[in-house]
């Protein structure tokens, strides 16, 4: 299998799973999707592989991973998507999964795109679901052209005058992780207090970085990408910034999307399984952050954990006689 590129509307893909979600529980639940003999697909509404990680903490250096005592984000993901490479899976990125129809063998879902993708189970690693970047009030216009809502690689902003805008962990890592780098960093915030942990916080105070509070932007120009951005205060203190990138942190809206309106029994806008990861519904299985029971703690380790759980309910599911316990990797 391999990378569905461009969409083909009346498309039909048959495999064994159809997981829902290329975060990092995602991409393991594609490779260990694999390594039990499944035919497997990924689907993802983002462009590429790494969900929440690569979008909003590419450079931020994760602790909770059994063997590695950090890794950063990026890092991470590359690996896992290496890792669930060797599934040999169809990737559908850029897509939404919309409708779910449920038979006595199996499901069928469809994409935005209008694909169908048949399968025996669906596993949903969704994260916190879709999610959105809450947009810039002013110089929306300028987003590809200079403004940004993700900075998944750091160094496509090198030697650059950027400016920052936010108050949360996702602002202060961008800006902290920017400064060795870029030629200069501002930080625009419209509160004197930072929403972001106080280590980060007192990291951003001690650096080199412009820090501007309570300021908000006002107007953004520049021809064709931004060179000029004014920023103020609510009692017309302005400040005129030489910046060719704006990054703005401004939080995320997420929303379950489709997935909403599958069937599935949910608590607090996440989706109830049993001690296999199941739903209520036969062949639709649920890990990760979006997944919940009781005692659920939210950690990417236990993440992994629940993917594998789910795949191996699942491969006993869709092929009768299938041992649910896989033996040993090393054995293979």
């Amino acid at each position: 299998m391999s990378t569905a590129d461009e969409t083909t509307p009346g498309t039909v893909y048959d495999v064994d799973i159809l997981i829902v979600g290329a975060g990092p529980t995602g991409l393991y639940g594609t490779y260990y999707a694999g390594f039990r003999d499944l035919r497997v697909a990924l689907i993802d509404a983002l462009p590429q592989t790494g969900g929440q990680v690569a979008a909003l903490y590419p450079e931020k250096a994760i602790h909770d991973v059994a063997g590695l005592p950090a890794v950063r984000g990026q890092e991470l993901v590359d690996s896992l998507h290496e890792q669930a490479l060797s599934a040999d899976p169809l990737l559908l990125l850029g897509r939404t999964a919309v409708g779910l129809e449920e038979h006595e063998d199996g499901v069928e879902v469809t994409t935005d795109t209008g694909e169908l993708v048949r399968a025996k189970a669906v596993l949903i690693t969704g994260g916190i679901g879709s999610f959105t970047p809450r947009e810039l009030p002013v110089g929306s216009e300028y987003l590809g052209r200079g403004l940004r809502y993700f900075v998944p690689r750091l160094a496509e902003l090198a030697d650059q005058d950027v400016l920052v805008v936010g108050g949360g962990d996702s602002a202060l890592d961008w800006a902290l992780g920017l400064e060795p780098i870029a030629r200069s960093v501002t930080l625009v915030h419209r509160r004197p207090q930072f929403r972001a942990h106080e280590r980060s916080v007192t990291q951003l105070h001690e650096s080199g970085i412009e820090v501007l509070t309570p300021f908000e932007v006002a107007k953004v120009s520049g021809d064709p990408g931004i060179d000029e951005v004014v920023v103020e205060t609510r009692d017309g203190d302005r400040r005129t910034l030489a910046v060719q990138a704006v990054v703005a942190a401004l939080g995320f809206i997420a929303d379950l999307g489709p997935i909403e309106g599958w069937g599935l029994e949910l608590h607090r806008r996440h989706i109830l399984v049993d001690r296999t990861m199941r739903t209520n519904r036969t062949r639709v299985f649920a890990a990760g952050d979006l997944a919940h029971y009781d005692g659920k703690v939210k950690l990417i380790s236990i993440g992994f954990g629940e993917a594998a759980l789910a795949v191996n309910h699942i491969a006993a599911l869709v092929r009768p006689g299938t041992a649910l316990n896989p033996g040993h990797s090393s054995d293979q």
